[in-house]
């Protein structure tokens, strides 16, 4: 694969300035050199370790656990000196101009990464580097994921306990991990490369970013929700935040295990998703909102027809008819660009029996409500909220800032008939995760709208580790609203055991 350089593939390549490279010969053995003279461009402590691997899960019924334990800062520590990033540069710039990157573009990716694995191992013998077999390793697997990949991203990528990934420019990397911001030892190279793997980001998507459009929200192959802004817009350099997809798609029964909600809980919120029940699930930002919304409609039937509404896709849906839905950005001239509302407002003429927004955030509230109204039961969707009264109040907010002219009292009069149930989650502040609130819409007095909690999560303080402690408590509602509709899926029995159930084990929830 020696030979010239495609022009048009080394510009989307090309993260480094290019070295001239020798011309290969036949036996590409380097010549001894004196000991005294071979000296390793690389700082000597802890190379020889692997960067970042991922943790091992546990087997078992407490799998997926492993996400919620917190990892030392050591095994994030990646820092690099200022002479491993020159001799990656020449060595990166030498395969540029060796390498036939269309060639490359059609091999599969394991065959992509053993040819340049085998041209760098030639160019390291050809300029003469000397590196132990471990930090040539740790060279190779880095020019690998810069060529093939997302660069300095890849190794936080593969690891599934990471739930964000922040880049505040070049030189700053945060994650979070079991609700936990750290500051990691990763870096670009520069500001350059960064934007490259930003480009690179959201091109498989069709979209662009750059300073006459330096916004951008896009996914990843696995679906990972991503964000990027970019100068001049962003003052240090490029910005990019990574929500990760999990491997493994969390599960009611999980979120039991890790006390987000008890087992009582999970049952109602079982029949809740079961019995068409009309669902709001608020929150803040990282609360997981989204993750809950997987799991209750996973309990949806296989034949109902689901069509869900999304900024970035990312939800997870099971079942075998649905229909995904996604917003686009305007173009250069500024048209083209396809909103939530326009998503909301065609899907009403697919013929959806579930229609699932990913996030409410706009106009597009008084459709999904109108929807929910007209015959479309079961429809869920998520928002940014810190309670269910709040969460009620912005409905109302976006709705009147779309244009509306009603009256305050029939905007909450179509609330009280659309929302059946606010789902309130929460991130505490040691990390954790927890429904706070599962509450009843139950309809108006005089100009106030009426709700009852089923659930709520009480504070009770902390342990001497700061884990917060709490419990779920059920308020005793013998019969909520959506009875009716339980009994009319043949849930009766379960949500009446379940309640009973709940009302009786006001034990604390175990943290």
């Amino acid at each position: 694969m020696f030979g010239k350089r495609s022009t048009s593939a080394g510009d989307t390549r090309g993260n480094v300035a290019l070295a001239p490279v020798p011309q290969p010969v036949a036996d590409p053995a380097p010549q001894p050199k004196p000991v005294e003279a071979a000296q390793s461009p690389f700082p000597s402590a802890g190379l020889g370790a692997p960067i970042l691997s991922p943790p091992t899960a546990p087997n078992g019924p407490n799998r997926g656990k492993a996400s919620q334990a917190p990892i030392a800062p050591t095994a994030i520590d990646t820092r690099r000196s200022e002479k491993y990033y020159e001799v990656k540069g020449a060595i990166f710039g030498a395969l540029i101009e060796a390498i036939d990157l269309a060639q490359l573009a059609r091999l599969d990716a394991e065959a992509a990464r053993e040819e340049i694995r085998d041209i760098v191992n030639e160019i390291i013998a050809i300029k003469n580097i000397v590196m132990s077999i471990s930090e040539q390793e740790e060279l190779l697997d880095d020019i690998c994921n810069d060529v093939l990949g997302y660069g300095p991203l890849e190794p936080l990528l593969a690891r599934d306990d990471i739930s964000d990934v922040m880049v505040n420019a070049a030189g700053t990397v945060y994650i979070e991990v079991a609700g936990k911001i750290q500051k990691t030892g990763i870096r670009f190279r520069d500001n350059q490369q960064l934007l490259n793997i930003c480009q690179r980001i959201v091109s498989q998507i069709g979209r662009r970013v750059d300073e006459s459009s330096p916004i951008c929200d896009a996914r990843l192959p696995d679906g990972s929700r991503v964000n990027v802004i970019v100068p001049p817009l962003a003052l240090d350099g490029p910005a990019l935040t990574i929500r990760k997809f999990k491997k493994d798609k969390l599960t009611l029964d999980q979120l039991v295990r890790f006390a987000t909600i008890t087992p009582d809980g999970a049952s109602i919120l079982k029949i809740i998703g079961r019995c068409r029940v009309n669902t709001l699930i608020s929150g803040g930002t990282g609360s997981g909102k989204t993750t809950l919304l997987n799991c209750l409609t996973s309990f949806i039937d296989d034949d109902e027809r689901i069509i869900t509404c999304e900024d970035a896709a990312e939800l997870q849906l099971q079942q075998s008819h649905v229909v995904r839905l996604e917003t686009r950005p305007p173009n250069l001239e500024g048209e083209g660009q396809i909103t939530m509302r326009d998503l909301v407002r065609n899907c009403l003429r697919m013929r959806p029996e579930r229609i699932v927004v990913g996030e409410v955030r706009g106009p597009e509230a008084f459709d999904l409500l109108q929807a929910m109204n007209t015959g479309h039961d079961g429809s869920m969707g998520t928002l940014h909220a810190n309670s269910p009264r709040e969460a009620l109040s912005r409905l109302e907010s976006m709705i009147t800032m779309g244009g509306y002219a009603l009256p305050s009292r029939t905007i909450r009069e179509m609330i009280c008939s659309s929302i059946d149930v606010i789902i309130q989650v929460a991130r505490l502040r040691d990390g954790t995760r927890r429904i706070t609130h599962v509450t009843e819409v139950m309809g108006m007095e005089g100009d106030v709208i009426i709700t009852q909690d089923l659930f709520i999560y009480e504070m009770m303080g902390e342990d001497a580790n700061g884990n917060l402690l709490g419990r779920h408590r059920s308020t005793g509602i013998g019969r909520p609203r959506f009875w009716d509709r339980a009994r009319y899926y043949g849930e009766e029995r379960n949500l009446a055991a379940a309640l009973d159930a709940a009302e009786i084990a006001n034990e604390p929830a175990k943290i």
